[in-house]
Order: C-alpha cells, then structure tokens, then sequence
C-alpha cells in the first residue's frame, strides 16, 4: 500500500515530505488539503489540528511534519537522510528544529505578509521587521556551512530538507538580504536535486 501524504503542495511542511520521498525513492499518493481545499471529517479524525501534512503509512497515521520527516528518513533513508553516525544524525536532527524554531518565526511574517495578504492590508513594519531579524539570523547557518557542502558535513542529510524549503522562500521573495556566500553555495547545491526542483522550487503561494 502506498505512503499517503495528506496536504496541500504549496505548503512548506507538506514540500518537505514530497522532496524527502523522492531523495529516498518511496512512492506516495498526495491529495489535497488544507487551504482552499479545506479539510474533510476524515481528514481531522486522523489530525484534529487542522494542519498539514499527516501521514498514513499503511495505517500508521502520524503528523507534524518533523516527525514525519524522521520516520521516513529512518524507514527508508538509513545511511543517506538518517545518517548512520549518531553525531552525524544529531547535527542533521539540531538543524531541522533550528529551522522550526529559529528561523521560519522569523520569516513567517514577511512571507504571509508579502504572498497571502492583498497589498492593502500589508504591514510595512512587520515586514521590515521580519526581513532584518531573517536576515541577521542566517549569519549562524552561514557561519555553520563554511567548509561543509550540507549542513551536517559532506553528506546530504535529513537535515538539509526543512531548512532548504524554507531559504528557497528566502531567495524567492523581493526582498533585501545579506550576502551569504556559503548559503548560496549551499543553496545551488540543493537546485540540482530532481526532489527540490520538482517539489521545492515552484512559485509561492
């Protein structure tokens, strides 16, 4: 029986298990919620959060998103997402919840702002704030990516999903930022991979 993966595909928490999925080779069927699709009685039975993505894995039903994204890493990903090396997979497993709780507070507001609010209703300082504060904070993930191709080492690992859906909107976005020499590099690297470009790399919405 084939991985279901509940949400919507512009949903960066939803992208992040469609990009793992096809890293690891696992086949999935995804339909729509969340959003303009709303959600179904079916749907928050299994989540009652009325958030995206959930997960049934053959009856298995799991969500947030991390979590999700570390089941499947383990299941199907040992050696490549889900390093072998418990230090290796620590510092991959660090940077997931560093994009959770770090990173995307700080840009979440700019990217409601500028992509689902009409223009009239914009808050300029909001928005002001919130490019400063992502802005400075990518100073950590740039200083951490100097010498490393991902950012747990020489190895693409889980660790690199959550945090590389998320720089896309950085980079998406009309919006000043810093220069970040080992983001960007790390970023290209990313936009060579068939799941981000497929899954990641689409328009913002």
């Amino acid at each position: 029986m084939a991985l279901t993966i509940w949400g919507r595909h512009t949903s960066s928490n939803v992208q992040k298990l469609l990009w793992g999925c096809v890293e690891m080779g696992v086949a999935f069927e995804r339909p729509d919620m969340a959003g303009a699709f709303g959600f179904t009685d079916e749907y928050l039975a299994m989540n009652p959060n009325r958030l995206v993505p959930t997960i049934d894995d053959d009856g298995f039903i799991l969500w947030e998103s991390n979590a999700c994204l570390r089941y499947l890493a383990e299941k199907h990903g040992r050696g490549t997402l889900w390093p072998d090396d418990p230090h290796i997979r620590a510092d991959a497993d660090r940077w997931m919840d560093w994009q959770t709780a770090t990173f995307w507070p700080a840009l979440r507001p700019v990217f409601h702002q500028l992509i689902r609010t009409p223009l009239e209703k914009q808050d300029r300082d909001l928005i002001d704030r919130s490019v400063k504060s992502a802005g400075e904070i990518t100073a950590v993930l740039d200083h951490f990516l100097e010498g490393r191709d991902f950012v747990a080492g020489d190895q693409f690992t889980m660790g690199d999903i959550p945090i590389g859906g998320v720089i896309y909107r950085w980079y998406a976005m009309d919006i000043e930022r810093p220069d970040r020499p080992n983001i960007r590099k790390w970023y290209d690297r990313l936009s060579e991979r068939p799941g981000f470009a497929e899954h990641i790399m689409i328009p913002l919405a």
